[in-house]
């Protein structure tokens, strides 16, 4: 398959280092040819042997039949026959004098496939198309030298085990009432975790990001994250785990997350980030990638570890799954879609399925269509690890396979832990009305951690039960006075910077020499570089053209300004989103094709030695996971300027609990500022009703501010800024402000279409220079300071729309009469830039009105309205607009250009 040309050397573009094992040698395919038999046997069992281990706890799978197993299928017989296994069969280094690398009978191969295969670990990687890595795990399955664990390992396991059960029952005497989502059942989570992060640091890994849903949460914070018990019990009680004088509102138990430096005796102690969430669980899924991709990045930026590493490397991300959610929530499938992707790339997630076999109350049978709820990993070619919770020590094999394969390919892996659900979906359901066999199946059953003692109990790696009485009653003490202490416990936070006005009115103007520069040479290609002719006649020489002779400049070039200036200043831009390298409207062009070569070039890459970089992430088809991606790179590196460009702005709706539970709430529930910026292409011109609008109505509607904009006793701290500009200088100013700040917020930008080439939405250079920034309302340009006593109608209106007034004005011959005013920035309401408007028309105005293209149920009216209004007390602020619609537009041409004239002609 031929793979669209791109430069290695372009910022950004990761893929992991390359990793082959052997072919087959000539004798090794030799006598793979002589016993084929035997080689079709063995692939069974590397394609099949899953099917028949011994994979669920509770017994509750039927047998089933896999004639693929039977040597009689390929004419062997069971007994009596010795094979030579070179090029078939890996055996390692054995002691077994009846198996050898070179031959074993017939009995021993069973056995020692039965072994592998078909135990309490069943292996899926026969449908990775890359047969290096099929003869990888095959080795590394078959072999002899498989892990050993020591007392010590034991130990380990027994005490994470234990101490995870001993919390849910303190939990459950303690808070009997309190949802915890305990992990009871699964306890060999906390195996699956702890082997991960120790195998990781010895790896050389420094930095672990995980993301996770509820069930077990608070049993890995407190036994392996060491989060503070106290606090933990604080928050219990129903107290905030955010300190009083921080404006935030905290969120529930189960979202809570952490960081914490873990020393497993690697080379530096790992960094591990447990990720806040919000409730649609498996959204966390591409925030977690997303920052471990960042910090991998920003270990490069800042180092060289560009030059010692490959991606991956030094930064693992490890998800945890539902069962359920797994296969039925779509963005667990589109963050899997972007695990390859080299500008998306961590260098392999590990992915960890806590499968209790039912979601809620709801069956496998009806919870998924596939066999395994783990089978949707196929469609990335991930290799999976099924293993029964009952046995810990398989478990923590399975996890050192699972990271060892990651660590080699740099690829996802997924580790179905099968195990079940002690009590319901949480702890004050009955599970038995729904599943009454499962659940008396589990009420007879011993729990895993008291197995497990059994066993080592029965080795002697543990004394008596009376020991293991000792330490449970221990640790239920220290739990206790851990409890105690939380009475006055008083959450801290190290600091916090909220938004003032001087920070938000703040000088954004470059030099005019450096803006010349940089509008040049974003448009300069490398020696012999062919560029497409329009580009050149269109887009190149137009550009260089209007910057020498300072004529008016376009929306892409106010960008590409706003873009290198950032760089020219250290600071770092990613852009990411369906078709951004050209732009979807064929605007951008920040990366250009060599049309003989298909070799891409980035010229705003090339500004200086000390710059920073522009990353341009061409993404999948894909909103909600890349939402989700670009709001972790934002949470991790607050230096980039981060943004999302939606291929039209309706299609953000893909991605709304992206919006709805983290960008708009996020800083409020976990105190994470975010500076992501969303692009989102809006403005009426006929093209239907999924083509022209960004719903500004929705964010406004999530958007805080305060309703009676009179008060100021209350300080503003907008959760996120919304602008719809209307000159490319605005643009240039509110995406420098981004990063201008000392703090971040969220900034929605309805982005335009038809002014990206309007004639009259053009920006000179001194609009962008120092002295500039960015104005939350533009008066009337046409109506200079005190020349306004004529006007006795103002018009207030936002976005692309103020084109089409002031040309019917001007054709009225009304530019003395009535005033437009422009609406900049939405969120915050901008009250004392038009409170200072109002005064100035206050005494001739007798006519207000708000005009806008979308109905009057939707855009920024339902918001701006009610607030616009109070700084006209003695006066009707009137609406003009399309009439309330279900839908945004209408999709007949003749239709809406009717509308649109009465929109125009009618608000005169």
């Amino acid at each position: 398959m031929r793979l669209y040309h791109y430069d290695k050397d372009v910022y950004g573009y990761r893929t992991p280092r390359p990793f082959a094992l052997p072919d087959y040698s000539p004798s090794e395919l030799a006598n793979r040819v002589q016993n084929a038999n035997l080689l079709q046997l063995v692939q069974a069992f590397r394609e099949y042997g899953h099917r028949k281990a011994h994979l669920d706890p509770l017994g509750l799978l039927s047998e089933e039949s896999v004639p693929e197993l039977d040597p009689a299928r390929y004419g062997i017989p069971e007994t009596g026959t010795r094979f030579c296994l070179d090029g078939i069969l890996h055996v390692g280094q054995s002691n077994d004098p009846n198996i050898s690398r070179e031959s074993a009978s017939i009995e021993r191969i069973l056995a020692h496939l039965k072994a592998s295969y078909s135990s309490r670990i069943g292996f899926e990687f026969c449908h990775i198309p890359c047969p290096s890595e099929q003869r990888w795990f095959a080795q590394y399955i078959e072999s002899y030298q498989k892990k050993q664990f020591s007392d010590q390992e034991r130990l380990r396991i027994y005490q994470l085990l234990t101490k995870s059960e001993v919390f849910d029952r303190f939990m459950a005497k303690k808070f009997p009432n309190v949802k915890r989502y305990g992990l009871e059942g699964a306890e060999s989570m906390m195996i699956v975790l702890d082997t991960l992060l120790s195998d990781a640091s010895k790896a050389g890994i420094v930095d672990a990001i995980i993301c996770m849903p509820h069930r077990g949460r608070l049993n890995l914070l407190t036994d392996i994250l060491r989060f503070p018990p106290a606090a933990l019990f604080h928050k219990v009680k129903g107290n905030s785990e955010i300190p009083d004088n921080l404006p935030a509102i905290g969120d529930v138990l189960s979202h809570i997350g952490t960081s914490v430096d873990l020393d497993y005796q690697g080379e530096d102690p790992i960094h591990v980030s447990l990720v806040h969430n919000p409730s649609h669980l498996e959204t966390a899924n591409p925030i977690a990638l997303g920052k471990a991709r960042a910090r991998q990045m920003h270990l490069y930026d800042s180092g060289t570890e560009g030059q010692t590493c490959s991606i991956g490397d030094r930064v693992l991300c490890v998800q945890l799954h539902g069962d359920s959610a797994f296969t039925g929530q779509g963005v667990v499938t589109e963050t899997l879609g972007l695990s390859n992707l080299p500008h998306f790339t961590a260098g392999g997630s590990v992915h960890l399925i806590v499968n209790n076999q039912i979601g809620y109350t709801t069956p496998a049978m009806n919870a998924r269509s596939t066999i395994y709820t783990s089978d949707i990993g196929k469609m990335i070619n991930c290799p999976i690890i099924h293993v029964n919770a009952d046995f810990p020590e398989e478990v923590a094999y399975a996890t050192s396979i699972a990271l060892d394969y990651r660590n080699k390919f740099k690829k996802d892996v997924i580790i179905d832990l099968i195990a079940y659900r002690r009590m319901g979906h949480n702890e004050l359901d009955e599970p038995a009305f729904t599943q009454p066999i499962m659940y008396k199946n589990i009420r007879a059953r011993k729990s895993v951690p008291i197995l497990y003692e059994e066993r080592l109990i029965d080795k002697g790696v543990i004394g008596s039960r009376a020991e293991v009485d000792e330490f449970r009653q221990r640790y239920f003490d220290e739990l206790d006075a851990d409890l105690n202490q939380s009475y006055n416990f008083q959450p801290k936070w190290s600091s916090m910077i909220m938004p003032t006005e001087a920070v938000v009115q703040i000088d954004t103007g470059v030099d005019h020499d450096t803006l010349k520069y940089i509008g040049t040479r974003s448009v300069t290609l490398p020696d012999g570089f062919v560029p497409h002719s329009r580009l050149k006649k269109f887009h190149i020489d137009p550009r260089i053209k209007n910057i020498e002779q300072s004529q008016g400049l376009d929306w892409a070039t106010a960008e590409a300004l706003a873009f290198g200036s950032l760089l020219m200043e250290g600071k770092h831009v990613r852009i990411s989103g369906q078709d951004v390298g050209r732009g979807t409207f064929s605007q951008r062009h920040v990366m250009m094709v060599d049309q003989e070569t298909e070799r891409t070039a980035i010229p705003l890459n090339k500004l200086s030695d000390s710059q920073g970089h522009i990353e341009i992430a061409n993404s999948s088809l894909s909103e909600y996971a890349v939402l989700g991606f670009e709001y972790g790179v934002s949470w991790e590196t607050p230096d980039r300027l981060c943004i999302w460009e939606a291929q039209f702005g309706d299609f953000f709706n893909g991605a709304q609990i992206v919006i709805d539970t983290c960008l708009a709430s996020g800083e409020t529930k976990w105190l994470r500022q975010s500076g992501l910026v969303m692009l989102l292409p809006h403005g009426y011109d006929g093209a239907g009703p999924e083509h022209s609008s960004c719903r500004i109505e929705r964010f406004l509607q999530l958007c805080d501010h305060k309703y009676n904009v009179l008060d100021d006793s209350t300080p503003d701290n907008p959760n996120m800024h919304v602008v719809n500009v209307t000159t490319p200088a605005q643009y240039f100013h509110v995406l420098r402000r981004q990063m201008a700040r000392n703090f971040r917020k969220p900034l929605i930008v309805a982005a335009p279409k038809i002014l990206l080439r309007h004639p009259a939405a053009v920006s000179k250079l001194h609009e962008m220079e120092p002295g500039t920034t960015f104005q939350p309302v533009l008066d009337d340009p046409t109506l200079p300071d005190g020349q306004h006593g004529e006007v006795n109608k103002v018009v207030f209106v936002s976005g692309k729309l103020y084109y089409d007034l002031v040309k019917e004005r001007a054709s009225r011959g009304l530019d003395k009469n009535v005033s437009l005013v422009r609406l900049e920035e939405l969120n915050p309401f901008p009250t004392a830039h038009l409170k200072r408007i109002v005064d100035k028309y206050r005494s001739t105005a007798t006519q207000w009105l708000w005009v806008q293209e979308e109905p009057e149920n939707q855009g920024a009216f339902p918001f701006v309205g009610p607030r616009l209004a109070q700084l006209l007390p003695n006066h009707i602020l009137k609406y003009h607009g399309r009439k309330a619609c279900a839908a945004p537009a209408v999709g007949i041409s003749s239709r809406h250009k009717k509308e649109q004239e009465e929109v125009v002609k009618g608000a005169f």
